[in-house]
Order: structure tokens, then C-alpha cells, then sequence
């Protein structure tokens, strides 16, 4: 019985035994998964730590920047093609930097002065290593315009586009935007017309105290001189390659283009004769009685327009009205335009309607509005959305054989701009100082027609588009050529 004792506790015992070495065996098995899985999540980190540090030591510095944009973003001027930009496939390399924190902008003005305001804004926040987000349109002016960014222009060609320059967000982080909707961050209009320094000296030192910057005026907040050639680069990559349209926009503003291409060359007019226009400057030479009170009453209800009382005949004489209609027939048949030539006018209403209208189609029976090339349909998602129908006019206006503005407005210095980059196209810019003068005397028969045609042609002989310099007044940046109707930097004819 002690042996069967014996053999029934060694056959008891064994299976214990192997049991336990299992459960040893096991444990091995699990602690070298935990380590190879530890070490494949360290690699795999150190290798990301790694990439970012070989885009730090290789970022997008002063020397690097690109200037304008590459042949790919050129707009195209020839006639067979409809196109009017080419898509980027290659995304730029990120930029890496230190944030030093975030800048908000609110854009006031027409669709020009914003489109300006944001290439300034770029560059600014380039300089500042700071985090720019996307701008926010004005939406309060005459114009009531409730688009936003994404609305007209592409906003993720935006962003992408430029991230080897800046980091641009569409909203602030969530850890700061509760922080901006209970106006915890520090508001303020940049000083007009500044130069590098003042953003540098003053406005980082406020983004970096505050975090968060809200600019809420953003028109001419940068000098047009005297900044490094970077910058000036810069505002011009973003206005000729980053600020494309949406898609929408385009597609109908190429059939626009289409359809004048097909019955040939045509001209664009950006008749600035319409009711705000006139209200504000205060002019109403050829207006009624009738028209020139209504006018007045619309100055007086803005109370932000300071200006009110206004000579208008001696606004007129010293070249600060638009052209009248009437004024614009008489300046382009002096200048030759052949009266067959299709006029395609660049403007909203224009105050007066048929009745003002009426001398400018006697001579050029052949105007054409976007409203008469296209059906209503077309433009019902247009309607009551000013920014976005001047953004059709302006991709025909770029489109055009030559550009007249009668007035130099935010377009029409944007516009000109614009059509030096692509080659310094025919852009007749007025000069409404000689001219009155000239009209007067044709009008009080005191020049008869030979002379006033000859001097009309030799007034604006060199006011072609041609290359030219930007004048440079020191102390008096308003007198100065705009930057964006003559980029001489980024222009590539040299002058």
C-alpha cells in the first residue's frame, strides 16, 4: 500500500508541474511581444522626430523665398484657351517654425481692397513667424456682401499653396477659440501705410503678450516702398497664384470669356459710374437737380463718410470724378477704338440707367454686359452677392485685349496690375485732370475735333501699361504709385 501510496503522489505531482511551466512559458511569451511592440513604437517615433528636425534645418528662409509664381500658376493669355489658371499638383514642403502665435484679420472694403489686404496680411504674418487665420470678409460696407472667404475664393488652394511660407488656419485651435468668442484677445487697426519695422517692433510684441491679434482694418496697412524684396515677393505669389477663385466663379467667368473670344477682340470698360461712387466723391456733374439731392441724402445717412460738403465742378476740374458716360464715348472715339468693337462693361448699376447709357451705345453699338451674355440662371447665385459678381468681372477684365477704368479705384489699379504680370497687356489708364480740360474746351468749341483727338493720343501716349517705375514720394504714401497696379519687383521685363 506505501508503494501504491508512493505512485499515486508522483502521478499527482506531475501534471502540477507541467502546468506551472506553461504558465511560465506564457509569461515569457508575452514579455518579449510587450518589448518588441515598445521598441517598434519607439522607432517609429524617433523616426518622426527625425523627418521633422531634417524640414526644421531645411526650412523656407529670407534667401528661399519664392518669388513670383512658377509658370504653372500663370494665368493663360492666349486666345484658343478658355483656361485662366493651371492646377498645382505638387504640394510645397511645410514650413517649420516656432509660432509666436496667432493673428485674426477682419477685411474692410470691396472685393479689391480685400484682396490686397489679404496679400499684405500674408506677408506680415510670414515676417512675424506668427499663425494666420483665414481672413474674414467685410460683410458691413455699402455693398452688404455676406460671402465669406470659402465663397469666392478656392480655400484650400489657399492655405496649401503658401504652407512653405506660413501656417494658415481655417479657425482658431479649439483651446483659444472660446477665448476669441468671449473677446479675450487684443483688437486693434494696424497704423496705415507701415513699414516692416513697426510690425516688428510693435505689433510682435503684442501677439506675443496677447497670444491672439485681431486686426479689424486691414486696407493699407503695408507701405508700398521701401520694404525687403522678400516681402514685396511674397504679396505677389499670394495675389497671382494663391488667391484663385472657386470653382464656380471660374467656370463662369471662362464662359464669359468664351463667348466674347468667339465674336473677337474685345474691351473691357470698368465704368465707375454708379450710385455709391457718386454719393461719396460727391460728384454729379451731368446729374439732375433731382439726382444730385438724392446723392447728397446718401452721403449724409453714412455717418462713417466724414466728407459732406462737396464742390463737385471743382472736384471734376481737379481729376478726382470718374468719367460720365457721355465723357467716356468722347474719350475712346478720340483714342481710335473702332466703334464695332465690343464693350463689355465692368460695373454694377450704373446711376441714370438707359437715359446716361445712352450716349456710350450711340458710338459702340456693341455693348455687353455678363447679365446680356448670360442667362438669369447662370447668375442666381450671383444675385445680392456683390464680391462674387466683381469677381467675374475681374477675371474678364484680366481676360480682355485692353482694360480701360474711368476711375482709379481699387479694381482698376489691381486689375492693372495684374495684366503687367502677364505680360504688361494694354491697360489705358486716364488721366481725368487734362482730360476735363480738354472736354471743356471741345465742348465750348474752342478746340475743334483733329486737335482735340491729337491731344488726347499725346496725353496717353506712355499711359499704355508699359513698363514704367514706381513713384516713390517719402512721407507721402498716399501721393505714391499703388504697389499692386505696378509689382515692378516681381514683373519680369526688366526696366
Amino acid at each position: 500500500m506505501g508503494s501504491e501510496w508512493r505512485g499515486e503522489r508522483h502521478h499527482g505531482l506531475k501534471p502540477h508541474a507541467e502546468a506551472k511551466a506553461e504558465r511560465l512559458k506564457s509569461r515569457s511569451k508575452f514579455k518579449v511581444w510587450m518589448i518588441r511592440t515598445t521598441t517598434t513604437v519607439l522607432l517609429w517615433t524617433c523616426l518622426l522626430q527625425l523627418t521633422a528636425l531634417g524640414q526644421t534645418w531645411a526650412p523656407s528662409v529670407w534667401s528661399g523665398w519664392s518669388s513670383c509664381p512658377p509658370p504653372a500658376d500663370v494665368p493663360i493669355h492666349g486666345k484658343q484657351s478658355t483656361s485662366i489658371f493651371i492646377n498645382k499638383t505638387v504640394l510645397p514642403p511645410k514650413r517649420i517654425y516656432r509660432n509666436n502665435g496667432y493673428m485674426m484679420v477682419s477685411c474692410n472694403g470691396g472685393l479689391n481692397q480685400m484682396r490686397a489686404a489679404i496679400c499684405d496680411m500674408v506677408a506680415i504674418a510670414r515676417y512675424l513667424n506668427v499663425t494666420l487665420i483665414v481672413p474674414e470678409l467685410d460683410k458691413t460696407s455699402f455693398w452688404s456682401d455676406p460671402s465669406e472667404f470659402q465663397d469666392i475664393f478656392d480655400i484650400d488652394h489657399f492655405i496649401t499653396s503658401l504652407r512653405d511660407e506660413v501656417r494658415i488656419l481655417k479657425e482658431l485651435p479649439p483651446r483659444l477659440k472660446w477665448r476669441a468668442e468671449k473677446g479675450m484677445m487684443y483688437t486693434m487697426p494696424p497704423v496705415s501705410w507701415s513699414d516692416i519695422s513697426y510690425y516688428k517692433n510693435q505689433i510682435l510684441f503684442l501677439i506675443k503678450k496677447h497670444k491672439i491679434v485681431h486686426f479689424n482694418r486691414t486696407d493699407t496697412r503695408l507701405a508700398n516702398n521701401g520694404l525687403p524684396l522678400e516681402i514685396q515677393k511674397l504679396r505677389c505669389r499670394v495675389n497671382f497664384a494663391a488667391l484663385r477663385f472657386t470653382s464656380q466663379i471660374e467656370e463662369l467667368g471662362r464662359r464669359v470669356i468664351r463667348i466674347l473670344q468667339q465674336n473677337g477682340p474685345f474691351l473691357v470698360l470698368h465704368l465707375r459710374y454708379e450710385m455709391d461712387m457718386l454719393a461719396f466723391s460727391g460728384c454729379t456733374h451731368g446729374c439732375t437737380d433731382e439726382e444730385a439731392e438724392e446723392l447728397t441724402r446718401m452721403r449724409y445717412a453714412y455717418p462713417w463718410w466724414k466728407e459732406k460738403v462737396i464742390n463737385s465742378e471743382l472736384k471734376r476740374k481737379d481729376g478726382l470724378c470718374p468719367l460720365t458716360p457721355e465723357e467716356t464715348a468722347l474719350v475712346l472715339r478720340a483714342l481710335d477704338v473702332d466703334r464695332h468693337t465690343q464693350v463689355y462693361i465692368a460695373a454694377g448699376e450704373i446711376y441714370g440707367g438707359e437715359r446716361r447709357m445712352r450716349a456710350l451705345s450711340n458710338v459702340f453699338p456693341n455693348l455687353v454686359r455678363k447679365e446680356t451674355l448670360l442667362e438669369p440662371s447662370d447668375l442666381q447665385h450671383f444675385q445680392n452677392h456683390s464680391s462674387q459678381m466683381a469677381a467675374l468681372d475681374y477675371m474678364v477684365s484680366l481676360a480682355s485685349d485692353t482694360f480701360v477704368p474711368t476711375y482709379d479705384g481699387n479694381m482698376a489699379k489691381v486689375v492693372e496690375g495684374h495684366r503687367r504680370h502677364l505680360g504688361f497687356k494694354k491697360t489705358i489708364t486716364i488721366d481725368r485732370k487734362v482730360l476735363m480740360e480738354l472736354i471743356d474746351q471741345y465742348a465750348n468749341e474752342t478746340l475743334g475735333w483733329e486737335d482735340f483727338s491729337s491731344s488726347v493720343k499725346a496725353t496717353h501716349a506712355n499711359r499704355m501699361g508699359r513698363p514704367t517705375r514706381r513713384v516713390m514720394i517719402p512721407d507721402r504714401p498716399k501721393e505714391e504709385d499703388y504697389f499692386y497696379s505696378n509689382p515692378q519687383e516681381c514683373l519680369q521685363e526688366s526696366l
